[in-house]
């Protein structure tokens, strides 16, 4: 396979090489990346400040925390974290938040990993306006990041030479940034994937739903059930979801099947029907009225343009895969760019993040719509909310269906830390069932702990690294060498393990005997992966 480094980037050493549209927590995380490899970037953001009166997103899977690893900001996050990662690792299932419990799950959503061998990190609850404070505080440490914020992308172009974005300010200044390459973090209305030519394809799925943010001081003393980061409230008159924010009286909310809210007496009558009581102290900070969408763009890249986040994909929130799955594309996407600018990677490279990363987001929606198939509204049954024996078997025969229809939701670890990115990578690793390590291309690499408390992922290099015998990492060190590839090697037994910077297998093998055959290793971690068949979402 010929070798075609990409050409230098046109400019001065102060120009961007890429310009990331889009400042939520999946720009941020595109242009995190992007910087641990040395590319200087532009981000653009019209979001001067971070709202926090409507968190949508609350999980931080152990996959994104492993990235935040990378980055150095893992701790940074925990410890922004209103809520402890210890402080509950179960979802409870009752009549109303203060009534009665129908069933519990325990261990859910990779809160329970800390020190297990699976991960680097577990997960964490955390909003994502604090994720995405967390990672503005980070950008705005580093050089070589013109961060744009208070500025709105409102055009794109892109020649043979290269692209451009012009932006605008608030105060309805104009400028035009120039880079090589230009990625869109911006949205479900992407201004990039408009000027990509691509197209969202799908549907909105399910019932709408509106999202209640409030304070209540005297909440927590009345819930007579263990601690919980999720109560699923099965009350057929009043179904949704309720959570805490922190551990200060700060809630969320979310009423299925209600389409809106007039204001805020009716927002109290929701929540008082989700908790049980009349009189408790309620104020309501904001209302967010939503209907889950699933969306899955035609293609992730034109040219010298792409797409990342909710630009390219857009998934029910039941599971809390959405921005996670952002992540998982800023992180694929930015070691592969990186590469190509640097020079030690073929462009070619770049088309395997649609053919990897794609077929990703197509399987989470599709998972997230078979849990949105089994919300409040469906597990509800009047029966619960009876006295006596007859409320008392309706409660019992429901608690079994419970756990078998939710429990792929909140033990997911198969799909978050399991996923690969071949047909076979996927079959040996499921999205559904326990997840089970297995070193295969494709496959991320089986996470352990080192004898000195260290996690192995804190030993990989930013560019490829071989674990194995010495005689084959020499061999591929000493190949990677003379074609400029930053290589790192990590002594192990057979076999060779080539390890690509977002900690996936590029290789698996034995014998690497000579510099021809260390050169179709390389040529291999260099080109990407087909992707595994997509499912129907």
């Amino acid at each position: 396979m010929a070798y075609a480094p990409a050409g230098p980037h046109r400019g001065d050493d102060r120009d961007p090489s890429a310009i990331v549209v889009g400042g939520g927590p999946v720009g941020l995380a595109t242009v995190l990346e992007l910087h641990r490899h040395g590319i200087r970037v532009a981000l653009v953001e019209p979001r001067t400040d971070v709202e926090h009166s409507r968190p949508r997103a609350k999980t931080t899977s152990a996959r994104t925390m492993e990235y935040f690893r990378r980055w150095g900001i893992a701790d940074r996050v925990r410890a922004a974290a209103a809520l402890p990662v210890d402080w509950s690792h179960r979802v409870t299932f009752c009549t109303t938040v203060t009534g009665r419990e129908i069933a519990s799950i325990d261990r859910v959503l990779g809160l329970d990993l800390t020190g297990s061998d699976l991960a680097a990190e577990p997960a964490q609850q955390v909003t994502q306006p604090v994720i995405e404070e967390v990672l503005r505080a980070r950008v705005a440490e580093l050089d070589g990041i013109d961060a744009r914020f208070g500025w709105r992308a409102v055009e794109v172009s892109q020649d043979a030479s290269g692209a451009t974005v012009a932006i605008e300010s608030a105060a309805g200044e104009r400028e035009v940034l120039a880079a090589d390459w230009v990625i869109g973090a911006d949205g479900a209305r992407s201004v990039v994937r408009a000027a990509m030519g691509a197209r969202l394809e799908g549907a909105a799925g399910g019932r709408p739903n509106v999202n209640i943010t409030f304070r209540s001081r005297g909440l927590a003393e009345r819930i007579p059930h263990a601690p919980s980061i999720h109560y699923w409230v099965l009350n057929p008159g009043a179904p949704g979801v309720v959570g805490p924010l922190d551990l200060d009286g700060t809630w969320w909310a979310i009423s299925t099947g209600t389409e809106s809210i007039a204001d805020d007496a009716e927002a109290i009558g929701l929540v008082q029907g989700l908790v049980g009581a009349s009189d408790l102290d309620l104020e309501i900070v904001a209302t967010d009225p939503w209907q889950a969408r699933l969306l899955l763009a035609d293609r992730y890249r034109a040219g010298r343009l792409f797409v990342v986040g909710d630009a390219a994909h857009q998934n029910p929130p039941w599971g809390g895969h959405g921005f996670n799955t952002g992540v998982g594309d800023a992180v694929n996407l930015g070691w592969k760019l990186a590469a190509v600018i640097a020079g030690w990677a073929p462009e070619t490279l770049l088309d395997s993040y649609e053919s990897e990363r794609r077929p990703i987001a197509a399987q989470t929606i599709e998972v997230a719509a078979a849990n949105m198939r089994a919300l409040p509204i469906e597990l509800g049954d009047p029966a619960f909310l009876a006295d006596g024996r007859e409320g008392e078997a309706a409660r019992e025969r429901a608690a079994a269906a419970i756990l078998a229809t939710k429990d792929a939701e909140f033990h997911a670890d198969a799909l978050i830390l399991g996923y690969g990115y071949t047909d076979a990578a996927t079959d040996q690793c499921p999205s559904l069932g326990e997840y089970r390590p297995i070193a295969a291309a494709g496959n991320r690499l089986p996470h352990r702990w080192l004898p000195d408390g260290s996690s192995a992922y804190d030993r990989l290099g930013d560019g490829l690294t071989a674990i194995g015998p010495d005689g084959d990492t020499t061999v591929l060190a000493v190949a990677a060498a003379a074609r400029g590839i930053p290589f790192s090697v990590i002594d192990g037994p057979t076999p060779t393990l080539v390890v690509r910077p977002d900690q996936h297998l590029a290789w698996v093998g034995d014998g690497v005997a000579d510099p021809r055959a260390a050169d179709a290793v390389l040529d291999a971690a260099l080109a990407g992966f087909a992707g595994p068949a997509e499912s129907a979402g």
